[in-house]
């Protein structure tokens, strides 16, 4: 099966079936691929970083090193502040259980929100078990948390803060210097899981009051498997307990041996990124736009997020009356989502578009597009016609836009029910 497209340049051309799922994974950049197979073999620098008694394993430290000042200068940080991980999941955990295990003499009691991802819900549920206690924060209806809402939730024994950047489901783009100059100022911790937005948003943690961010490779056209947490130093040095012990790699905070070619990668994915992301978001966003524009039109089509303070490559909408899984089965050359990848294997609606109080009814109606680095104009044509298309006749099946249609109120019918 013929996939899309690698070359953004091309934009007349069009082949099926079309990837618009950036937000779960992205490609691995060909510049990418080739530092990758250079770490690999024997002809390769294949040595263990930390094998400093000979040639080889010292060249792999170098190479280590040099991704680590790659990944630092995207960020704004310095190098001695980035710990390798195995993606922004491991990154979240070492972050939230660190800390609040490091600091279980100053208070057991952090903040969070009901829209972040299962990778910081999960564990904040697993610290409620073992003791500390969470506060929940709910957005308003457009996804953002007012930083007033952060400070109102602030307590004495409050040690840690953790809201991501920007949302994996509806591209919604947090306030983090407000925020974080709420918890600079009350000597709270501030953690942000910046998945989605290393390499699509400046970052600059030499300004930005955030002592703790997490980011995966493979959401920036890097391999999956291999991530990093930024560990702040300056002027707050943060303790964190270790989640792996042996070995004593990454200053004692994550053990285990370093994967060369996958950080390499991830260091190479970086620089990319940090070149290219100003006319690569620019492109990106007017793309979406375009969507947006072309589906507005439609009857009863809602947009779920805050309509400017979003990224560029996300775009959620519920079309009113389609669940959003007979949209996606009429739309077989479009790999869109319904929400995060990590819950797409779960028969319900979406926990993000729930706490921005979406009904059921519109929840369970929307569809996530992502657009990324190949994403070719002519993709985006064919993806604004077809999905109107598809919209337009499975409307004229549905009894549920039939009863909108007679001014009836669908949230009182079980829809679930229906045929």
């Amino acid at each position: 099966m013929a996939g899309p497209t690698a070359d953004p340049v091309h934009q007349g051309v069009l082949a099926l079936p079309i990837y618009l799922d950036y937000a779960a994974t992205t490609p691995v950049d060909p510049q990418v691929a080739a530092s990758l197979s250079q770490y690999l073999n024997q002809g390769g620098v294949f040595g263990n970083p930390a094998s400093t008694t000979h040639s080889f394993g010292l060249t792999a430290a170098r190479a280590v090193e040099s991704a680590r000042a790659q990944v630092a200068a995207l960020l704004g940080a310095d190098p001695r502040e980035i710990i390798w991980t195995s993606g922004a999941t491991e990154a979240n955990n070492l972050a939230l259980f660190g800390v609040m295990r490091a600091n279980l003499r100053r208070g057991r009691h952090l903040i969070t929100g009901h829209t972040e991802h299962k990778a910081v819900l999960d564990v904040c549920r697993r610290l409620e078990r073992e003791g500390c206690t969470v506060t929940w924060l709910d957005p308003e209806p457009d996804g953002l948390i007012p930083p007033e809402r952060v400070a109102a939730a602030l307590r004495p024994d409050t040690v840690l803060v953790s809201l991501m950047h920007v949302n994996n489901e509806t591209g919604v783009i947090h306030d983090l210097a407000a925020i974080g100059e709420i918890t600079r100022a009350r000597g709270v911790l501030l953690h942000v899981d910046a998945a989605q937005s290393a390499g699509k948003l400046p970052i600059d943690l030499q300004v930005l009051p955030v002592d703790l961010l997490s980011l995966s490779a493979h959401k920036l056209y890097g391999p999956k498997g291999v991530g990093a947490l930024y560990v702040r130093q300056y002027p707050v040095r943060v303790r964190l307990e270790p989640l792996l012990y042996g070995g004593g790699q990454e200053r004692g905070l994550r053990a285990g041996t370093l994967p060369t070619h996958q950080i390499v990668a991830l260091g190479e994915a970086c620089r990319i990124a940090g070149e290219t992301m100003a006319d690569e978001q620019a492109r990106i966003r007017n793309q979406r736009d375009r969507l947006w524009q072309a589906w507005s039109a439609l009857e009863d089509v809602v947009l779920n997020g805050h309509p400017e303070r979003r990224v560029a490559g996300i775009l959620n909408v519920s079309f009113t009356g389609l669940p959003a899984e007979a949209l996606l089965a009429a739309l077989p050359d479009l790999a869109v989502a319904t929400g995060s990848a990590c819950t797409s294997a779960s028969q319900e609606s979406s926990h993000v578009l729930r706490a921005m109080g979406c009904d059921e009814f519109r929840a369970r109606g929307a569809v996530r597009f992502s657009l990324g680095r190949y994403t070719t104009d002519a993709e985006v044509d064919y993806t604004a016609r077809a999905v109107a298309a598809a919209v337009n006749r499975l409307r004229e099946l549905s009894p549920l836009w039939a009863l909108r249609r007679h001014g009836l109120d669908h949230r009182a019918v079980d829809w679930t029910a229906l045929p």
